[in-house]
Parts: structure tokens; C-alpha cells; sequence
């Protein structure tokens, strides 16, 4: 019974010293605040994120945030780490945003993003010019719905997401209107009915997303991307008016509130050291999109089986 009470002791003191351990190793126990935005694939890595830094020791929390608007919480420290910034949307607000010192340009997360304007190969059919942009007024009303017609319409992602469709309409002189989707579900919703039944239809499509895999289709191909079209109105093929090109492709950044890296610097190596590649994620969206699972289901699965991947990336210097 002595020998008995005396372990308890033993392991609870053990315990304790273990969580003291814990507790020096984190720098602050002040909850790390991860930004969620409305798309799975991003609502995936930041979960993968948090529980990362919850097995180092930190307190992580996570707030539902605006995709551009949640640089305002960013630079104020509001907020601290946001997972997926996409070059082809997120550009300009990210670099705005750095130039103000209040955030921290967090790596590259390894994936490469493609967002464009996107239609089923069924549409080839009534518009073969496709996929040169400039077939797209010539079959106009091809993509009309009884909202829209004679112009064709355009179904754009959610508002948040930028991506300056409107003005891109304009500035090219397509007779299109862009209708834009209230939430990611209901793009895919709306492509999935479309699909099936041949209808018309012309979006907003993304990669990484399974979209492009379960699909047949292709991406418009629009006067290639440079900066100085989305920035000087004279560059391009319209001399008065800007954004009279295709979306940039690129980068899929982190990024984050400046003054966490003194706060929490162990936490912030890790975010930086964070890697995953289009298959890897495109898969997971499948599972969680296609197949019902849910997102901490699949996360779990992949942190049990891929611990040689990430446990180097919480190793701090």
C-alpha cells in the first residue's frame, strides 16, 4: 500500500515536471489566433496548423475571417497567422499590407494556384474558338441563362474572394455578366448541376480543388498576367482601363501578424517550415468534398501517417 501510494506521488510529480517542461519550451500561453476563410482545401491546412501547434505546447484558437479584409486584423495583431494567400487573388492586398510593417510574409506552403475562368468541354461544342478568350463574345448567349440573356453569364466566386472579374469583363468588352456565388458550396453546387444536365455554364474554377479532376473542361486563355496590367491602365490591349488581362497564377503564401514573431517565435519557425503539394491537399479535399468524411477525421489521419513529415518542422533553432 506504502509502495503504492509513493508511485502515485512519484508519477503525478512526474507529470507536473513534465508540464512545467511543456510550459518552458512555449513562449507564451496566449491563444495563436488562425484565420478561416469558406473554401475546404484552406480550412484543411489550418486546421493541420493548429493541431501542429497544439502538440508543441501552444494554445491555438481559430477565427472565421474575410479573405482580404482580414489583413486589417493581421496588422493589428486581432489575428495572427493565415494560411493560404493565393498569388492569382491575394496578390496586391498582401503586398499593401506588408509595406505597412504590421505583417510577416510566412513562406510559400508549396502549393500552385491556378484561378481562372473555367467551362465544361461539353461548351466546346457550341463555341469551338474556345479556349482563346476572344471566342467568348461570339458565343455570348451560348452561356446566357433567361437572367442574363442575350449575354452570357458568368459565375464568379464569392465576393471575398476578389479576383476583379467585373472589372475584367469591362476592360475586355465581354458581353457577360457576373453573377457572383454566395458560398463555395454553392459554386460547386451549381457546376455539379450544370454538369450533369449539359447546361450552360461558364466560372470561377480553382486548382488545388478535385473540380478539375472529376471534371472534363478547360481554363479560358486570357492575354497573359503581368503586374503593370493590373496596375497601369495604358499596358494591355485596352489603353484607358486596367485589369484587361488574365488572373496571375502562382504561390500560396502564409502570412501573418508581425509582432507574433517575437511573441511566439518557436510557433512561427514552424508556420514557415509548413510544406504541402497539390496532390497531397487535392486528395484530402476528395475525401472530405466527395467521400463525407470530416475535416478533423481527415486530419488526423494524415498527421498519424505522416509524422516523419511534419514533426521536423516544429524542431526550432
Amino acid at each position: 500500500m506504502l509502495f503504492s501510494k509513493t508511485k502515485r506521488v512519484f508519477v503525478a510529480l512526474f507529470a507536473s515536471a513534465l508540464l512545467s517542461n511543456t510550459a518552458m519550451a512555449v513562449e507564451s500561453k496566449d491563444p495563436i489566433i488562425l484565420t478561416l476563410h469558406d473554401w475546404t482545401g484552406q480550412l484543411i491546412n489550418t486546421e493541420l496548423m493548429g493541431r501542429i501547434l497544439e502538440n508543441m505546447g501552444y494554445n491555438v484558437k481559430y477565427q472565421q475571417a474575410d479573405y482580404i479584409a482580414q489583413f486589417a486584423g493581421l496588422e493589428s495583431g486581432d489575428l495572427h497567422i493565415a494560411m493560404e494567400m493565393w498569388e492569382t487573388t491575394g496578390k496586391q492586398a498582401m503586398e499593401a499590407s506588408l509595406k505597412t510593417g504590421g505583417t510577416v510574409d510566412l513562406g510559400e506552403t508549396g502549393m500552385n494556384a491556378i484561378e481562372e475562368w473555367w467551362y465544361p468541354m461539353y461548351m466546346k461544342e457550341k463555341c469551338p474558338g474556345l479556349p482563346d478568350w476572344k471566342a467568348l463574345n461570339d458565343c455570348a448567349e451560348a452561356f446566357s441563362t433567361p437572367e442574363t440573356a442575350p449575354a452570357g453569364r458568368y459565375l464568379g466566386g464569392p465576393v471575398t474572394w476578389a479576383g476583379f472579374d467585373e472589372e475584367r469583363v469591362e476592360a475586355l468588352g465581354l458581353d457577360f455578366e457576373v453573377v457572383h456565388a454566395g458560398t463555395d458550396a454553392a459554386l460547386w453546387a451549381e457546376l455539379e448541376s450544370a454538369y450533369q444536365r449539359k447546361a450552360p455554364w461558364i466560372g470561377w474554377v480553382y486548382h488545388p480543388h478535385w473540380s478539375t479532376v472529376k471534371f472534363e473542361g478547360e481554363f479560358i486563355e486570357f492575354p497573359p498576367y503581368s503586374d503593370a496590367c493590373y496596375e497601369d491602365p495604358s499596358v494591355g490591349l485596352n489603353p484607358n482601363m486596367a485589369y484587361d488581362c488574365g488572373k496571375p497564377r502562382g504561390w500560396i503564401k502564409k502570412v501573418g501578424w508581425k509582432g507574433g514573431e517575437a511573441k511566439w517565435p518557436c510557433a512561427y519557425q514552424a508556420v514557415r517550415n509548413f510544406e504541402i503539394d497539390n496532390p497531397t491537399i487535392g486528395q484530402m479535399i476528395v475525401e472530405v468534398d466527395l467521400e463525407g468524411k470530416k475535416i478533423p477525421d481527415v486530419v488526423t489521419a494524415w498527421l498519424d501517417a505522416n509524422k516523419s513529415t511534419w514533426e521536423p518542422w516544429t524542431q526550432c533553432n
